[in-house]
């Protein structure tokens, strides 16, 4: 049986689809013809989800393998104990495939498998040569895109019920709250350690990655602070993410460019700059649509619609540097008597983001470019 979430999660793509259409270009236009693809992330693509998928008009389905508070999920595809298998990997394609649906990317190695990478603790050896295989067995999958980050202290938030619009609930972070957190590893790290592990790593993989055909993407520190629990966070600007880019040069390497954590940052330049710098170096290779309001210290995720930045302009200056990847919901509120995957938040995203590519791909610069 059908959850009263699921329904209305469908039956409110169209409308919204059209409204947001109508709206910003003056017509209702026909499906949009611009190259960037809608998708969606499960953390367990179910046969029920994969279906919902493509209803909502998704492309692409990428998977985010393990188990997070805000991403609740019992059962998972890939193991979170050890290296995914070549089989494990073609089943969880086809069965992507067979609901007419792409596997865009897997999201986020399970960080017992590269931790110690991280730390530069002993083991890394060992793990460095356990990613080396998953990236291999994903290339002979036929899996192009392997999404990670480099938090061994993990995402941070210290609500998940902020309440927004109409009640709904979203996760919210203030500095403030994880000030005095105790250590979340054995010892304070510097900087510096992060920094010559990170090279390592990519010194290793990235020509793994490169022979076997497969992408790989960064993700920010989320939150975007200095440090917490004593683990320095990296990508928490704009200068640390062209560094990345440069330390180890690779066409193979690129940006999960996540729109809400780089709306969380404390920058020197506008998100649509952001945008348009990396873009136009073909280092976005995929993007997570989410907003907050407030910045790195103290924000909460909101509605798409009610965010820090202008969602139009994102969208139009991705679409000028000429990105033609993914474009996923990423964290969404939790509206009303809906299942803990937020079938309604989500197919209201989706809806929000056809509905700009459709006038985007109605306006004048959309159709001539």
């Amino acid at each position: 049986m059908e959850t009263p979430g699921l329904k209305l999660s469908v039956a409110v793509l169209y409308t919204i689809t059209v409204l947001i259409s109508t709206m910003v270009s003056g017509t209702a236009g026909t499906e949009s013809g611009l190259p960037m693809k809608p998708a969606i992330r499960f953390n367990r693509p179910t046969k029920k989800r994969l279906q919902y998928a493509k209803q909502l008009g998704a492309e692409s389905v990428i998977v985010h393998p393990y188990k997070l508070p805000y991403l609740p999920d019992d059962e998972l595809p890939l193991s979170t104990e050890e290296e995914w298998s070549f089989e494990e990997l073609v089943h969880l394609r086809n069965k992507v495939e067979d609901a007419g649906l792409e596997l865009g990317a897997i999201e986020n190695i399970p960080m017992n498998l590269y931790e110690a990478v991280m730390l530069g603790r002993e083991g890394r050896h060992d793990q460095l040569e356990s990613i080396k295989r998953i990236v291999r067995n994903m290339g002979r999958a036929g899996i192009p895109v392997l999404g990670y980050h480099w938090m061994p202290s993990g995402v941070w938030r210290t609500s998940l019920t902020r309440p927004v619009r109409g009640g709904a609930e979203a996760t919210a972070f203030r500095f403030e709250d994880v000030e005095d957190a105790p250590l979340s590893h054995d010892r304070e790290y510097d900087e510096a350690e992060l920094w010559d592990n990170y090279q390592y790593f990519l010194e290793e993989v990235l020509p793994v990655a490169e022979d076997a055909g497969v992408k790989l993407c960064l993700h920010p520190d989320d939150p975007p602070v200095e440090n917490i629990a004593g683990i320095p966070r990296l990508f928490r600007n704009f200068e640390n993410f062209e560094r990345a880019m440069e330390i180890v040069p690779s066409e193979n390497h690129g940006l999960e460019f996540c729109l809400g954590t780089w709306s969380e940052m404390y920058i020197d330049r506008s998100l649509v700059d952001v945008i348009r710098h990396f873009g136009q170096r073909d280092k976005i290779f995929y993007v997570h649509f989410r907003d907050v309001e407030g910045t790195t210290s103290d924000f909460q995720e909101v509605f798409l619609d009610q965010g820090n930045y202008d969602e139009y302009d994102v969208l139009s200056a991705l679409h000028d540097a000429r990105f033609d990847g993914m474009v996923i919901p990423d964290h969404v509120p939790t509206m009303v008597d809906e299942p803990k995957w937020r079938p309604t938040g989500r197919a209201y995203t989706i809806g929000y983001i056809k509905g700009m590519l459709k006038a985007l791909d109605s306006a004048p610069e959309g159709r001539d470019s």
